[in-house]
């Protein structure tokens, strides 16, 4: 009887094989297969509770609240979390949904002066085979320092490194007869190959967790780091870990996910997209749930929003830890003499002063041009390396502040806008790219989110338009859709007829998702899975075309 294959591995993408050896060494993949092995059945455990905590919600019909289970970790008022090494003092400015299989940019990221860099491999960049390898490949030669132009590794901006969420899966690599967890393949080369060197350097090695919903995946996180700091020889505490609190159920177990990391936490971090779409992925189909146009209701102003902000601060720099915020995705115009630029920069700053006030230790933009503003402004308005010595004793924050859904309604303009941006979000994925720009702004995984969440709540509520009184229904969704794909066109810049029928496929594919009975939990775990996309994969590392044959739904 012959002995079972622990491991099978699809071959390089064409163009790719240099990569492909250097980072699929024997070395890694033992590595690699150990780490899976050891906890493949831990997550799938974490999946299946989300799904049972889902289920307990929706029969119950209860709302969320603080644990009463985790009330002793609440109340006790000593402990912290272990101190961040230097480098992680002071990280006013981040640069946000950097892909790394983007060379030329991460290059001019590296260069730049900003403090930090989210290095992406989740909501910013797009999951194919060819822009894993490319990026963590691109990582290496970072670390190594083998760009010629770019600064070494110990003087470049720190690497936080975004793995994927638990939500997704390596279709080409399988570990005892199972496809690998995304994040276990990221995390694991990433480590293997840059772990020891960042750590010897001084930089790292440091990571974003995403879309983390309860301290019990923290723990396992936590297990994870200390599983592979022993293995690597890393003194325990080596991993630093930014938590993305971007669900509302995590929301309340702030303080616990921290205390789960706190020999490896680097802080949480709050957004407004991820975080928003939340509430549809799990009370959408709640009528007081229902959440107004975003393009006019919905920042971070609002209670909900700003509640949630508050007591991530409150509660990081209470225990000792760093709070950060989220992303300016606005572009500045290239003209700095101009009024649109007056105007974009004038709307960041308004915004990221906001963020500042509430006493956060930095936050992300996307403009390589916003870095030096946004220091300028940090430097202005706050003192030190961060904001630590703000405790917020003076804030209470309740169960009702982080579910007030703001009022507001439906407007045209902002159906057409989710509708767009969530056509374009799955071309882009088609063409094998995880975000596009769009009126101004970048948009990624998680404005898409936020967009065909609200489009599918609409739907399912029958909500009125304030412009006109029509009811937004499956059949209105289809008209505009079709309305809009003539600037869609433009703005993909569909010059063929194949490229034409890519776009008809993103729409018809957005259709299918705003319309289900039962809400896709997550956009992205439904695009990764979907055949269109994995055969649109396919053909473009064969060397053919994508996006040959249109669905009919137009």
């Amino acid at each position: 009887m012959s002995d079972p294959i622990t491991m099978e591995l699809e071959p390089s993408p064409p163009g790719l094989e240099a990569e492909y050896r250097t980072i699929f060494t024997a070395g890694s993949l033992v590595f690699l297969q150990e780490l899976v092995s050891t906890f493949d059945e831990e997550v799938d455990k974490i999946l299946r509770l989300r799904i049972s905590r889902k289920t307990h919600l929706d029969l119950s019909g209860d709302l969320p609240g603080f644990c009463e289970v985790t009330a002793p970790v609440r109340s006790d008022p000593t402990w912290r979390v272990r101190p961040v090494p230097q480098r992680l003092q002071r990280r006013h400015v981040d640069v946000g949904d950097l892909a790394p299989c983007d060379t030329q940019r991460f290059i001019q990221a590296l260069s730049s002066p900003a403090q930090g860099l989210q290095i992406d491999f989740d909501d910013g960049n797009c999951p194919t085979y060819h822009n894993q390898i490319k990026g963590i490949y691109n990582v290496y030669r970072a670390v190594h320092n083998q760009f010629p132009n770019a600064p070494k590794i110990s003087q470049a901006p720190v690497l936080m490194l975004r793995p994927r969420a638990w939500n997704m899966v390596e279709h080409n690599m399988m570990v005892k007869g199972k496809e690998v967890p995304g994040p276990l393949c990221d995390f694991g080369f990433l480590m293997f190959h840059c772990g020891k060197l960042l750590f010897d350097s001084e930089s790292g090695p440091f990571f974003y967790l995403s879309k983390v919903e309860s301290y019990l995946e923290a723990r396992l996180w936590n297990n994870i780091f200390l599983w592979t700091e022993q293995k690597l020889g890393l003194p325990v505490g080596s991993i630093k870990a930014t938590v993305l609190i971007e669900n509302v159920l995590s929301a309340f177990e702030m303080e616990e996910i921290l205390y789960e990391l706190k020999d490896h936490s680097a802080g949480l971090n709050c957004g407004i997209w991820d975080y928003s779409a939340s509430f549809v992925n799990k009370f959408g189909h709640r009528g007081a749930f229902l959440l107004p146009d975003r393009s006019k209701y919905v920042n971070m102003e609002k209670l909900f929003l700003r509640s949630y902000m508050d007591l991530l601060v409150q509660i990081c720099h209470r225990r000792g830890a760093l709070a950060t915020g989220g992303m300016a995705a606005l572009l500045l115009p290239q003209d700095r003499d101009s009024a649109p630029y007056r105007a974009a920069l004038a709307n960041v700053t308004r915004l990221k002063l906001l963020e500042i006030k509430a006493g956060v230790d930095g936050f992300m933009v996307y403009d390589l041009g916003l870095i030096e503003p946004m220091q300028k402004l940090f430097q202005l308005h706050s003192q030190g390396d961060n904001q630590m010595h703000q405790l917020r004793d003076d804030l209470t924050v309740t169960p009702d502040d982080l579910l007030c859904m703001p009022a507001g309604g439906v407007t045209l303009y902002g159906l057409k806008y989710n509708i767009a941006v969530g056509i374009l979000f799955i071309d882009a994925w088609l063409k094998g790219k995880g975000h596009f720009f769009y009126r101004g702004q970048v948009e990624d995984s998680a404005t898409a989110e936020i967009s065909r969440s609200q489009v599918w709540q609409w739907i399912r509520h029958q909500t009125q338009l304030e412009d006109d009184s029509r009811v937004v229904t499956r059949g209105l969704v289809t008209k505009l859709t079709q309305e809009v794909m003539g600037e869609l066109k433009v703005v993909t810049r569909c010059h063929t007829v194949r490229e034409e029928q890519r776009l008809l496929t993103a729409a018809a594919m957005f259709l299918e998702v705003v319309q289900k009975r039962d809400f896709p939990e997550f956009l992205t775990t439904y695009l990764n899975l979907d055949h269109t996309f994995l055969s649109s994969q396919a053909k473009r590392h064969e060397g053919g075309v994508v996006g040959d044959v249109p669905r009919p739904k137009l």
